[in-house]
């Protein structure tokens, strides 16, 4: 079986790192094939202590994100194949093995792994609704990869902050096809997530498909409790190579077009492929999803009008 190493980048996260490192701990795959890095970036509170009990390698690396993957999937990495999460995520036990198995049967060089918000309230099942639309588009990003085709492309554009993960999508489907891991029943996964305690995580996610019954592997993100100033200030702090990405690969590229265009961001993704039938049932969850996107073009759109005016 081919060797997979599990990047996960760091920076002041005691409170996640330990579910997140269990979960890949716990993968269905004989441990010596799944080699755990962290790559810390300056922490001050135990991250580092808790992340030594389970991984194999632990380093320090900064300034950005991108820096500390490329340090650890390009530099740290002997595995095959590379995988990047971040410190609050948790894997379903037989993610990494299907992710095998689906390179092997589809040729790909990457994959998109579908990604569950978590959270009971409002505001986090409307993420969760929102986040399922994306699964396989532009709007997605890989997160389990063929070494050797990271690094045929040059890892991750360090001079980008937010986009640099649909660059490196584009790089990546310039040599080769992307899959997507799975597909699930929403509706299904909703209710399993929406019924889970705080005292069931990390257990009741790395032992999904057993206990759920669905036999989907999955990737679950532990988002802090929902907080709408929070929310905004991260999605514009990520917009903000938004137009040297743009730069790089032209407005008129046709990802590029769908990922800024307000056409696809607001319409074209929940409504094609048949997807409007989920739209369409859950009206609640669809009017919270346009509240929030609607707030993050305002933002984006007042950002860009001071720094214009600032030059």
């Amino acid at each position: 079986m081919d060797r997979v190493s599990v990047v996960v980048t760091t920076k002041n996260e005691a409170q996640n790192i330990g579910a997140c490192l269990a979960s890949v701990a716990a993968q269905d795959i004989p441990r010596e094939a799944i080699e755990i890095i962290v790559v810390d970036n300056g922490s001050t509170d135990d991250t580092k202590a808790i992340a030594a009990r389970f991984a194999d390698v632990v380093r320090d690396k900064g300034p950005e994100r991108s820096a500390q993957r490329n340090h650890g999937m390009l530099e740290l990495a002997t595995g095959a194949y590379v995988m990047f999460l971040d410190a609050d995520m948790i894997l379903s036990r037989t993610v990494v093995r299907r992710c095998l198995e689906a390179m092997a049967a589809g040729g790909h060089v990457a994959l998109h792994i579908p990604e569950i918000v978590l959270g009971a309230d409002y505001f986090p099942s409307v993420r969760r609704f929102e986040r399922s639309f994306y699964d396989g588009t532009v709007i997605d990003g890989v997160r389990f990869i063929k070494k050797d085709a990271f690094a045929a492309v040059g890892g991750f554009d360090v001079s980008l902050t937010g986009p640099e993960d649909w660059d490196l999508d584009k790089k990546l489907k310039g040599i080769g096809t992307i899959g997507l891991l799975s597909r699930y029943d929403f509706d299904a996964v909703d209710a399993y997530v929406a019924g889970l305690a705080p005292g069931d995580i990390p257990e009741a996610l790395i032992a999904f498909e057993e206990r759920s019954g669905l036999d989907t592997p999955l990737l679950f993100h532990n988002e802090a409790a929902f907080d709408l100033v929070r929310y905004l200030r991260k999605k514009t702090y990520y917009t903000g190579s938004a137009e040297a990405y743009i730069a790089k690969w032209t407005g008129q590229d046709p990802d590029i077009r769908r990922q800024y265009g307000a056409a696809y961001r607001f319409l074209g993704v929940f409504v094609e492929q048949g997807r409007y039938r989920r739209l369409l049932s859950h009206p609640g969850k669809a009017c919270g999803m346009y509240f929030l996107r609607f707030l993050v073009g305002v933002t984006f759109l007042a950002k860009r009008t001071r720094q214009a005016r600032a030059s």
